[in-house]
């Protein structure tokens, strides 16, 4: 009683050493009540875009965790880039509990984005002691983007977010960002080099091109060596001090070999981490244009979907000028030359880490306005257009994401809200083979197990030419003039058992019609004989 009167607590009395109550930092409150938003925000929006994909990966890994079938399509998924340790430990979680691969991603949301929470907050305490920094941080990451949206696996803005939080890329953007405030903290030991190689080598197998990022930023910490580099104490002092400065030279040399040595063990445990994967080899992908035409919209209107980032360019320079080796300036420089690259040479699938190249822009200005005041007139006046900026990105994109349309008074963009399909798998088996060129069922029926003639995406597991040969059998049954004989002859090359069509499009003679979509009208017909559950 006497300690809750005057305030002290007794000595001993606390985890954190005596007369000090433990108090929840800022970013626990906030990170928390945001992560507890954000999951209901994401699990209000039904399935939709490539989250079919992902469910579907989940499916065939349940179906046959050593040999999954082609995420789409009943051809063999051997050397297909979906099937990571996420999509297995995914599969694995799914068959324990008996839960549907769309059941199984929809629970993945609130743990990637807990993952990711917790490795932003750890990569800006790396950077900074300000308490306040990590919740800037997440505020910027979230807002900060520009006035039109940018929806696209990786990228971390609120409307986007209430899409792809259960995907790969949230999780690998998460593990990112532990991997830079791991060597940021500098590994100490040669085990630590090799475990932060490993973590880079499993951001390989999850995500691909985040793990580019990935490695700019270790590889930016690394030659920074994670602080900013002095002289004599004073940061960018004009003359050195002589003999002692020279002798510190000379040290700094011969420690330069273990390190060298230290990070050629990191990065042979990321090589041996990604090549001893049994499913496929990321190696493999380096140069494969497959989905770079998909990748090319990335590049269009850039201004209009990231001109809010730029807030963070006067505090980004502020560091430059400070350190000229300062890892988040580093980061951003090497993350834009990379995405240059991907536009000049048509590569257009290195866009994709247009996400964590705001990154830097966004942190740097967060850890700028976590000073402590007074601050100057510049600061305040950045403080000013920040606010001005996240307010904009808000009401102009990103609102609807936790705003409900029931709640919205003035009518913010929602979220996509695609019909389901369950009314059409319910009457399906599993692998069962559905001939439709519809953009939004090509996109999900494999979720619930079923199999397209055509994939939608490209996948490494199927060459190219056979997807597009593919695709045109499916334009050709489709067609108007097509005959009897033609459509037949497509049905039993590639066991075709539904049609799922638009109801414009003409249902053949041939075809039985079972059901019609209670919300669009699509029409889903049975062909290719017997084998069918009976409706």
């Amino acid at each position: 009683m006497t300690a809750l009167l005057t305030g002290r607590a007794p000595a001993g009395a606390t985890a954190s050493g005596p007369g000090r109550l433990w108090r929840p930092t800022p970013f626990l409150v906030f990170g928390g009540l945001f992560w507890l938003g954000m999951t209901l925000a994401y699990w209000r929006v039904p399935m939709c875009c490539d989250f079919g994909q992902h469910a579907a990966v989940v499916e065939r890994l349940k179906a046959d965790l050593l040999h999954p079938a082609h995420p789409m399509a009943a051809l063999p998924g051997d050397g297909s880039a979906y099937y990571s340790p996420y999509a297995v430990a995914q599969a694995l979680f799914a068959k324990a509990t008996g839960l549907t691969g769309w059941e199984t991603v929809k629970l993945a949301g609130p743990v990637n984005l807990l993952v990711l929470l917790t490795g932003l907050n750890r990569f800006v305490r790396a950077l900074t002691p300000r308490p306040w920094a990590p919740v800037l941080a997440l505020a910027a990451m979230v807002l900060l983007w520009g006035t039109r949206t940018a929806w696209w696996s990786g990228y971390l803005g609120l409307m986007s977010m209430t899409g792809n939080l259960g995907y790969p890329s949230t999780f690998a953007i998460g593990l990112t960002f532990w991997a830079w405030a791991w060597t940021a903290a500098g590994p100490k030991s040669p085990w630590a080099y090799g475990g932060l190689g490993a973590l880079c080598g499993l951001i390989l197998l999850i995500h691909p091109i985040s793990s580019v990022a990935a490695v700019i930023g270790v590889a930016a910490f690394a030659v920074s060596d994670g602080r900013p580099s002095t002289h004599c104490g004073q940061p960018h002092a004009a003359t050195c001090c002589g003999q002692s400065c020279r002798r510190a030279a000379r040290v700094g040399a011969a420690q330069q070999r273990p390190a060298l040595f230290a990070w050629a063990l990191a990065a042979t445990a990321a090589v041996a981490v990604a090549t001893t994967w049994p499913y496929f080899n990321p190696f493999t992908l380096v140069g494969d244009q497959s989905v770079d035409g998909i990748h090319r919209q990335l590049y269009t209107e850039m201004p209009q979907r990231f001109w809010l980032a730029a807030l963070g360019l006067p505090a980004l320079g502020a560091r430059w000028r400070r350190d000229h080796r300062d890892p988040l300036v580093l980061m951003f420089a090497l993350d834009c030359a990379v995405v240059a690259y991907g536009w000049l040479s048509g590569h257009y699938t290195y866009g994709r880490i247009l996400g964590l190249t705001l990154v830097p822009l966004q942190f740097a200005l967060a850890i700028e306005l976590a000073a402590p005041r007074p601050w100057g007139t510049r600061r305040a006046a950045l403080a000013g257009a920040a606010a001005l900026g996240a307010a904009v990105g808000f009401c102009q994109v990103q609102a609807g994401a936790v705003v409900p349309r029931a709640l919205d008074p003035v009518g913010f963009d929602q979220p996509p809200r695609w019909p389901g399909y369950a009314w059409a798998a319910a009457r399906m088996r599993p692998g069962d083979v559905v001939l439709t060129d519809g953009y939004r069922p090509t996109r999900s029926l494999p979720a619930f197990g079923a199999n397209l003639v055509a994939p939608a995406w490209p996948d490494t597991s199927l060459a190219e030419e056979e997807r597009a040969r593919r695709l045109r059998a499916v334009r050709a049954y489709l067609a108007p003039e097509s005959t009897r004989a033609e459509r037949a002859a497509v049905v039993r090359r590639y066991a075709v058992r539904w049609l799922l069509l638009d109801p414009a499009q003409r249902v053949p003679p041939e075809a039985v019609v079972v059901a019609w979509g209670p919300r669009t009208g699509e029409v889903l017909a049975r062909v290719g004989g017997a084998g069918q559950r009976r409706t």
